[in-house]
């Protein structure tokens, strides 16, 4: 695992993964990181919730009320696709991106895609969550990443190990684990 720039969480539930990631960026933030990205936060029934824009708080629409007329998903993808244009422009400047998941979207290359692209491209350490059903895309994506398990421990052995990271606090003298 170590010097892996891309870890996704696994092996929990939406929710408590979404938790860790809020925790994690809290924490980073007052140890002086800069993070960009978006988190998912449910509103109540199991299609519904929106993706939450970590610098602006901005909200976006993750779910439609009503599926379109060919498929039984809920998913809006337009609302996916604004959250990540809220976080593109962000990518270069951040010493961090947290991104909710890599889904069903991001597996067609839709969603959150862009995000991930623009952070893989200018090396930036990822932080993300992958259902099992997209592994294997994922795998495909991300040849590089490393699946991570679902705690505050498991984020922090990542972290110790981003090179980004390890420069940072040695340059800086910054204790950077929380």
């Amino acid at each position: 695992m170590a010097g892996k720039l891309i870890a996704a969480i696994v092996g929990a539930e939406s929710t408590l993964i979404q938790k860790l990631l809020v925790e994690a960026v809290s924490d980073w933030r007052r140890a002086g990181l800069t993070v960009c990205g978006v988190v998912e936060e449910a509103a109540g029934r199991s299609c519904s919730g929106f993706l939450r824009n970590l610098e602006t708080g901005a909200e976006f629409a993750m779910y439609l009320d009503e599926p379109p007329v060919h498929t039984s998903c809920h998913l809006d993808e337009l609302g996916v696709v604004d959250a990540c244009a809220s976080v593109v422009d962000r990518v270069a400047a951040s010493d961090l991106v947290v991104l909710s998941k890599f889904g069903k979207l991001e597996a067609v290359g839709s969603g959150l895609f862009e995000a991930f692209e623009t952070a893989i491209a200018l090396g930036k350490p990822v932080l993300t969550s992958v259902a099992p059903k997209h592994h294997y895309a994922w795998q495909r994506f991300a040849p590089e990443a490393v699946f991570i398990g679902a705690g505050r421990a498991s984020i922090e052995a990542w972290k110790r190990g981003v090179p980004a990271f390890l420069h940072r606090s040695q340059a800086d003298g910054m204790a950077l684990s929380y």
